[in-house]
């Protein structure tokens, strides 16, 4: 580093450190900020690190206390105070807390991807940032991205996460380059590291870990740190292994600005202090004759100038609209796909404006060959990988095997380990990286083999749905997360057969699609696939290869179903059936049995859902049932029944029923199974009770 190089760091590192006073002796106590996290004592290897991610294409996830890190990365002291003052020009345009940052390009062009409140979350996404960044140079042969690394910032109570672990991993096992920053200040809030990990060292842990460059050193020493981050970065490029870099540093501060620290010892707390990074640096600055004493006094003060000018600023600033509040949740036609990268999105019409004329039952016609579901999602997932270079297809046994239901057969095959390739045995890895690959430009479709094992991955789910709003539209993570669900053909059981569209339907931010044929899946998953918000992609396994899912393949390659357009595969004018997945097919059946004349409404999509044909529907009919395999209380169909009771109520001739499992699991005991699932002689009952109502 050059004496220029070590007085912008030294800008940094001061810059930092007074944002952290004016927030902790004024803002705080006057109540304009009132959530107040500070970096006091992290502030060197942050700044230096900073220093060292020149690439145009590198990705860093931070955390809480990683406001020096962005200052050195580009981000202004204005938007630094305007964070937490909840302020318009903050990042988040203060939808979210104020020291949870990111920032789309850098100074020097690092991406530092969205912020999550969630401890641990951030690992999972930076692998997929460096998984990313090797694929768009050796895959797409985009040599900008050549040499590009990611780094994912942490204290050491992360280490103690699935998502740290997961990342791991991955890292180690596809040899990505990757460096885990570990800020080790030696607790998490109020419980020190000797219950984050055993010995309080995870560099001392992990130094047989396998693939694994494992550096440690002291955070507060510049020579040091300098010398260990230049070292890591230097491996992760070169990709020679990915790294673990532990850094020990004080904590100066409470957990958050509530917190006075009264659990530590005065001998404990003068240690810490003895440690402070600040005073140190600037020894080292004189005693490197980087600066005189008088160079160093008038920076400082020329920094004070600056927090004060730009605090002024931000203290001016407008507070945010809150007509504004609900933009970004979903893309919304001008926002970028990505920060910056609206060119490489595929946008596709998905509103109730571009739906075909006269909503009808999928098309049979004898020139299209009739494909099972299961084949109709293959032959998409060929075509777009064969159309869009960005498409990667991954998840356990997807690769080889060809996925456990055969949706993936033969693909890795034909383009390769790189674009279809199997995971390790971790959902909260599967979607974490996800995330990251769409952050970096990427389509990616993970698969997640049951509806109950996308529980570990909740985390990233949510997180990744919240992203675009809590970023203000600087980011989003589009991605097809592809299903299974529901009972199968031959059995059932708790684990493999939960449909649970209802808790997907409660997550901000993604769109669900559940097809009931071949035909409704291949246009729903191209349009996933070319849209720019995260998808859930539900397949009813009782429809994968059976008689009742198969239909005409659409031929055309462009061929497309829009989201929130509901099929009407039966018309009447008796009753309202409004289903989805395989229940549509009990339900056609019941409706034959009571004498038809009945309308059965396919939703198609749950999120969004066609509010317009069901309440067209109910307004000619008179009666409704909701009919859904998920349990009972609190399931979609709950919120179907409201809408129609609220908006169609003076239509009603009868009460809007619901059928729907029973509040339990799904019994292994086929008799069991039939007893809690409705049947089509249950559905029969209930209809002729509506109709005779």
């Amino acid at each position: 580093m050059t004496n220029n190089d070590w007085l912008s760091l030294a800008r940094t590192a001061f810059t930092s450190r007074l944002i952290d006073h004016i927030e902790e002796t004024e803002l705080a106590p006057a109540g304009k900020v009132t959530y107040q996290f500070s970096a006091r004592g992290h502030e060197l290897p942050q700044a230096l690190m900073a220093s060292v991610l020149r690439h145009a294409h590198d990705g860093a996830t931070v955390y809480y206390r990683s406001r020096p890190f962005l200052l050195g990365a580009g981000m202004s002291i204005r938007q630094a105070f305007a964070g937490p003052l909840g302020r318009a020009s903050g990042r988040s345009g203060g939808r979210d807390i104020g020291v949870v940052h990111h920032l789309p390009k850098g100074t020097h062009g690092i991406a530092i991807l969205p912020a999550s409140g969630d401890v641990g979350a951030q690992f999972t996404p930076a692998v997929g940032w460096a998984q990313a960044a090797v694929y768009r140079a050796e895959v797409m042969k985009e040599s900008a991205w050549q040499g590009a690394c990611a780094v994912a910032f942490s204290g050491e109570g992360a280490t103690a996460t699935s998502g740290f672990w997961a990342a791991l991993v991955i890292a180690t096992t596809q040899n990505l380059p990757m460096v885990f920053c570990v800020e080790d200040n030696g607790y998490g809030i109020s419980v020190p590291s000797v219950y984050q990990t055993p010995g309080r060292n995870i560099a001392a842990n992990l130094a047989s870990f396998g693939n694994l460059l494992v550096l440690d050193g002291n955070g507060s020493n510049p020579v040091e740190s300098a010398a260990l981050i230049e070292q890591a970065v230097k491996s992760a490029r070169e990709r020679a292994k990915p790294v673990l870099l532990r850094l020990t540093v004080p904590r100066l501060c409470g957990h958050s600005g509530a917190d006075n620290q009264s659990y530590k010892s005065p001998e404990e707390r003068k240690n810490e202090e003895s440690r402070d990074p600040v005073p140190l640096l600037r020894e080292f600055l004189l005693k490197k004759k980087i600066c005189t004493k008088a160079e160093l006094a008038a920076l400082e003060q020329d920094v004070e100038r600056s927090v004060r000018e730009e605090l002024a600023q931000a203290l001016a600033d407008g507070e945010p609209n809150p007509a504004d509040v609900k933009r970004y949740v979903f893309f919304d036609g001008k926002t970028p796909l990505r920060g910056g990268m609206m060119a490489e999105g595929i946008l596709v019409a998905d509103e109730k404006k571009n739906a075909p004329e006269g909503l009808q039952a999928p098309n049979t016609s004898i020139a299209e060959p009739r494909v099972n579901l299961l084949e109709a999602v293959k032959r998409v997932l060929d075509s777009e990988l064969q159309s869009n270079p960005r498409v990667v297809v991954f998840g356990e046994d997807v690769g080889v095997k060809g996925g456990v239901h055969g949706a993936t057969v033969d693909l890795q095959r034909k383009y390769g380990v790189q674009r279809v390739f199997d995971t390790s045995l971790s959902e909260e890895g599967i979607i974490g990286r996800a995330v990251g690959m769409a952050l970096a430009g990427l389509v990616p479709v993970p698969e997640i083999q049951f509806r109950k094992y996308a529980d570990p991955a909740t985390e990233q789910l949510n997180d990744c749905g919240t992203l675009r709003w809590r970023t203000n539209g600087d980011f989003a993570a589009p991605m097809v997360v592809r299903i299974p669900v529901g009972c199968g053909k031959r059995t059932g059981d708790p684990w493999h057969s939960v449909s649970g569209e209802a808790v997907f339907a409660h997550a901000v931010g993604w769109h669900i699609a559940f097809p009931s044929n071949a035909r409704d899946a291949a246009g729903l998953l191209r349009t996933a696939l070319r849209g720019n918000d995260p998808t859930f992609f539900l397949e009813h396994r009782a429809l994968l290869d059976t008689p009742q899912g198969r239909s005409a393949y659409p031929a055309a390659s462009d061929f497309t179903v829009p989201f929130g357009v509901a099929a009407l595969l039966a018309t009447g004018s008796r009753a309202t059936i409004v289903t989805w997945g395989e229940m549509v097919y009990r339900a056609l059946e019941a409706a034959q049995q009571v004498g038809g004349d009945v309308d059965v409404l396919d939703l198609r999509t749950i999120i969004p859902w066609d509010k317009e044909t069901v309440a067209r529907s109910v307004r000619k009919t008179g009666r409704c049932l909701v009919l859904h395999e998920d349990t009972h209380t609190a399931g979609f169909g709950g919120e179907i029944a409201a809408f129609v009771a609220q908006e169609c109520f003076r239509s009603l001739d009868a009460p809007v029923e619901r059928l729907s499992t029973a509040d339990c699991p799904i019994p292994y005991n086929p008799i069991l199974t039939d007893a809690v699932v409705p049947s089509v002689g249950v559905i029969a009952e209930r209809l002729k009770a509506l109709l005779a109502f």
